[in-house]
């Protein structure tokens, strides 16, 4: 999540091999996704329609409208370019009201994305306690952005690498590498926000990018990510496997942190492994019932919310996941964040909210799955019954 917002996947997995699923990756990644197709379908061919429950995605697809209104009509809508402008998106925006089932199915037309074998994970909000001063055992850090970061969107120089950024700082007249995890953990300018009494905690919500915070006087808040150091990410739960303390058979979100707190004498080397840091800055609280921001600008929906790869997919656009696994996601979700490991036409993660019950559905979310695009009717007479990229 710029929430933001990965090679074993999943959020629990996100520390054996994904880079975090809600923030662009610092590596530079290939610039050009893999060949893919939109097919038109009936809505009667989406699997599980007729039983889909479809109001926390109209909720979620409302707070997607609420962000395109302040946009001009010309402005287009992201991806390769499928989902036309705003301007395309104002008749249905307008029209939400009503049986949520029933807009979707008045309003839209479903299409098959088919682009290779599809991967879903899950990402959660984390919750850590910290204080405002140092004392006692706050005593980690938690940094905001720092004055002398510089981050470069590198298609602003060359088009085809659109949507990849690297960070660094300037050194005479050249942009170089940023300090590591370890040279910041030891000493650092960035400005200090509170300070936690859990390092490994902290960690964890740096893999997912954003969080919520309770303070030792009982106020709350949440940060959210402001930017990285741009090192690469290592995932620790590999690190673990290659040592023998976990195997590739066992490793988890919860069993890579119970190997940390058993394990204190090693367990900042470990997590110092991984250079890529991330920077955070403060706001409110907000809605509980909601997740933080994601990379559309608005209030991520426990279950109806997904990061997807935005050099493919529009944000703001609605989706219909088929997903299996152990824990199956099937349903309505709608595209409003991204991430660096969510690469791939029929690639998402999918947020699902705050507490132990949504860590633990996010922990075990790794599945192959079908996904289909609903474009507005207007547009999908535009796409035509099939069309390909790139």
């Amino acid at each position: 999540m710029k929430t933001a917002r990965g090679l074993l996947l999943g959020a629990a997995v996100a520390l054996a091999g994904c880079a975090n699923p809600a923030i662009e990756s610092p590596a530079v990644k290939p610039p050009a996704p893999d060949t893919w197709t939109l097919t038109r379908i009936s809505h009667d061919s989406l699997p599980g329609w007729d039983t889909a429950n479809a109001d926390a995605a109209l909720q979620s697809f409302r707070r997607s409208c609420a962000a395109l209104a302040a946009k001009p009509d010309a402005t287009p809508m992201g991806g390769a370019g499928y989902a036309g402008t705003v301007g395309d998106w104002r008749g249905v925006c307008a029209g939400t009201s009503g049986d949520a089932k029933d807009f979707f199915a008045r309003n839209f037309t479903p299409f098959a994305v088919q682009g290779g074998e599809g991967l879903f994970t899950g990402y959660y909000e984390p919750e850590i306690r910290a204080s405002r001063s140092r004392h006692d055992a706050y005593q980690t850090p938690v940094h905001g952005l720092p004055s002398d970061l510089v981050r470069a969107d590198l298609g602003q120089f060359i088009p085809k690498l659109k949507g990849e950024r690297i960070s660094g700082k300037v050194s005479g007249h050249t942009l170089v590498p940023y300090a590591t995890r370890k040279e910041i953990n030891a000493a650092s300018d960035a400005p200090v926000l509170f300070y936690t009494d859990d390092a490994v905690a902290f960690f964890f919500l740096q893999i997912q990018g954003s969080g919520r915070v309770v303070f030792d006087d009982g106020s709350a808040a949440r940060i959210g990510y402001a930017g990285e150091n741009g090192r690469p990410y290592t995932a620790i739960g590999r690190t673990l496997i290659a040592e023998g303390a976990l195997s590739r058979e066992n490793v988890s979100l919860q069993t890579i942190r119970a190997w940390l707190l058993a394990n204190p004498a090693r367990a900042q080397s470990v997590m110092e492994g991984n250079e890529s840091y991330i920077f955070f800055d403060q706001r409110p609280l907000g809605d509980v019932a909601l997740g933080s921001t994601g990379a559309l600008g608005v209030a991520l929906t426990p279950g109806a919310s997904m990061a997807v790869d935005p050099r493919i997919h529009a944000l703001g656009a609605p989706f219909y996941l088929d997903a299996g696994g152990p824990d199956p996601v099937r349903g309505l979700l709608v595209a409003q964040d991204i991430g660096g490991a969510i690469r791939g036409s029929v690639r998402g993660d999918i947020f699902f909210g705050f507490g132990p019950e949504a860590e633990r559905r996010a922990g075990a979310m790794k599945a192959p799955g079908r996904l289909y695009l609903l474009l507005p009717n207007g547009l999908a007479e535009k796409t035509g019954a099939s069309r390909s990229w790139p």
